[in-house]
């Protein structure tokens, strides 16, 4: 859900809350301005929030994120063609991942989708459903791209009207629930059979609570883990029941901040961040040039987004950049101690000669500490040396890998 903030004494009247945002304040959320949504950063630690979900399990509101479907008869058809992924044969039931690139190549956003059909929308509950198609879509932007992906996908639905789009971000709310726990958690609170397996999605089963919705067995953290789809008004009923259900499971809230560092381990690109859309113009916050962010699916070093056995919309780019084999996303792990790599740290060779930038970096909780970073470097491979300048006056040894961290 996003709403706008019409009460006196708030962070800002341009703010967006989410259905959560009373529930994040109980449970002792700091929250802050997260690029226009305030939303809880931590609970109790970034470190702490962290370390427990990877053990255990942790609860997450993504509620900031979109959710949009797509029907009609040549749906499957249609998002084979602009989509960087082939979704071709995939079956009802299923997720992928994939990219969306522009005419230039570029890519747009990222996204997770799902493959559904009209029995099991209807069974949801949670959202209406009219329309005759057999086959539904289900896809989640990145909370930024929102408008920006509802205005690309509108500009290029079939004229003939055989595939319609509807945005329903802000009616819907998602609850992340990641970590090695998670599936006995849903096990304790939704039922057994809302415990499906990796990568698969479904209409939320009955259970005591009266949930309906979907769930999806996704996340951004790199474990197992689930995300939940529902009503803004079964919000705050799921999140209580899944952190009291939780507790014997060594559950615990986590905030954005714990987010960020889970996926940073797991080489998950940040849309933004990691990419950039020339469409949105120069970021003036960034300290990286929104140049040097334009890039595509191979670039990105991201393989299982990418198939190159069908036509999709930019894919000429990317064959050219296998071609060449540039410059792409590699990770850094530092060697010795030092100043953290961050966002804008430059990547020297053993002369000295800047061969890349890293765009995601910072300590990894999971390895105590040790510096991390993701970043586009040319002419490099796994086990290769570098030096990090994470200021003019540092140059820390660093190892490149692939990530995954750990």
């Amino acid at each position: 859900m996003k709403t706008g903030n019409d009460c006196a004494g708030m962070m800002s009247e341009e703010l967006v809350r989410t259905a959560l945002y009373e529930a994040h304040k109980r449970w002792g959320g700091n929250i802050v301005d997260f690029h226009g949504f305030e939303l809880p950063i931590w609970y109790s630690s970034m470190m702490e929030e962290h370390l427990n979900t990877r053990e255990n399990a942790g609860l997450f509101d993504v509620s900031h994120m979109g959710f949009f479907r797509f029907s009609g008869d040549g749906v499957r058809e249609w998002l084979q063609s602009i989509a960087t992924q082939s979704v071709e044969h995939l079956q009802p039931g299923r997720c992928a991942y994939t990219h969306f690139l522009d005419a230039d190549g570029v890519i747009i956003d990222d996204m997770i989708f799902a493959v559904t059909d009209r029995q099991t929308i209807i069974e949801t509950g949670c959202i209406d459903w009219q329309h005759p198609s057999d086959i539904v879509i289900l896809g989640v932007p990145n909370a930024s791209m929102i408008t920006v992906m509802k205005d690309w996908f509108n500009s290029h639905l079939p004229k003939d009207g055989v595939v319609t789009f509807e945005d329903l971000s802000d009616e819907t709310s998602i609850l992340a629930l990641q970590g090695p726990k998670s599936p006995e958690i849903i096990e304790a609170v939704l039922g057994v059979e809302n415990a499906i397996k990796h990568f698969t999605g479904k209409a939320i089963s009955e259970n005591e609570f009266g949930i309906t919705g979907w769930i999806q067995a996704t996340g951004y953290t790199g474990e197992r883990g689930f995300e939940i789809f529902v009503n803004n008004n079964q919000a705050e009923t799921l999140w209580e029941a899944l952190l009291s259900g939780g507790e014997p499971f060594g559950i615990s809230p986590v905030g954005l901040g714990a987010r960020d560092t889970l996926r940073m381990e797991k080489g998950f690109l940040l849309s933004g961040q990691d990419f950039h859309w020339p469409g949105l113009g120069e970021d003036e916050d960034s300290a990286v040039e929104s140049s040097f962010l334009a890039r595509d699916s191979f670039e990105t070093n991201v393989p299982f987004g990418l198939d190159l056995d069908h036509d999709f919309i930019g894919k000429f780019r990317v064959k050219t950049s296998i071609e060449s084999r540039d410059q792409r996303w590699w990770g850094i792990k530092y060697l010795g101690r030092g100043p953290f790599p961050r966002t804008g740290s430059k990547v020297l060779d053993s002369r000295g000669n800047e061969i890349g930038i890293i765009t995601s970096g910072g300590p990894s909780p999971s390895l105590g500490k040790v510096g991390i970073g993701l970043g586009y470097i040319t002419g490099v491979e796994p086990g290769d040396e570098v030096l990090i300048a994470p200021n003019p006056r540092k140059q820390i040894p660093a190892v490149v890998v692939r990530p995954p961290f750990i």
